[in-house]
């Protein structure tokens, strides 16, 4: 007796291919419904971040960090000793500073005991804190910080609010719902190795630190 062998129809495969692509596509839209919130997110923190300066200047008079008086005012807070000068209006050190008597550090324990952030409130310079871990970051892992020196020599602001590990894809995205979408003009600029990056040198899979001036 002979055995028919039957194999897939010509329909049959083309339901096959019809799922499978789908399933692609139900996937890239789900990563791309992702980004875009993370994305929201990045720009969320720029706002939220200079509305704790906000918020903190109107209920004390004093900048978040620069504050000379913070220890009289918030329980456990420490005032800042490096960075620049208590009291001066000005948040000093560096955006991405790991000393924790730095202003630009401190800020983070004050706008967080004054309830206006969330995250860890304890000293930084305390043992077992790491300041890597003990900064807030933004949805790519990415740390968030702030200083009052401009990041780019010429660049205007009274502060500035930088995030890394941004992808050149996202921080543009950045730039456009903040700005003008022009990475090396306005209020929000992009800067690889500390200096500001042309449209021409722009790459989606370069990561990026995105800047804000306020």
């Amino acid at each position: 007796m002979k055995v028919r062998q039957q194999g897939f129809t010509l329909v049959e495969i083309a339901v096959v291919l019809v799922i499978i692509g789908l399933l692609l596509g139900g996937i890239l839209k789900g990563q791309e419904l992702i980004n875009s919130a993370k994305v929201k997110n990045v720009i969320g923190d720029f706002r939220n971040t200079a509305t704790y300066i906000y918020a903190y200047q109107d209920r004390f008079r004093a900048l978040p960090g620069d504050d000379a008086g913070v220890a009289n005012r918030l329980t456990g807070a420490v005032r800042a000793t490096t960075g620049g000068t208590s009291g001066n209006g000005r948040i000093d050190g560096a955006w991405n500073s790991t000393t924790a008597t730095d202003e630009t550090v401190l800020f983070w324990q004050h706008v967080r005991l004054a309830n206006l952030a969330s995250g860890d409130s304890r000293n930084p310079g305390a043992e077992g804190v790491v300041i890597a871990d003990w900064v807030p970051r933004n949805a790519f892992s990415g740390r968030i910080g702030i200083t009052s020196t401009s990041p780019l020599t010429g660049w205007g602001g009274s502060f500035f609010i930088c995030q890394e590990n941004l992808a050149g894809t996202f921080a543009r995205q950045v730039d456009i719902a903040m700005d003008d979408g022009l990475p090396n003009t306005g209020t929000v600029r992009l800067l690889s190795g500390g200096a500001a990056v042309a449209q021409a040198d722009l790459n989606d899979a370069t990561v990026y630190t995105v800047c804000a001036a306020y």
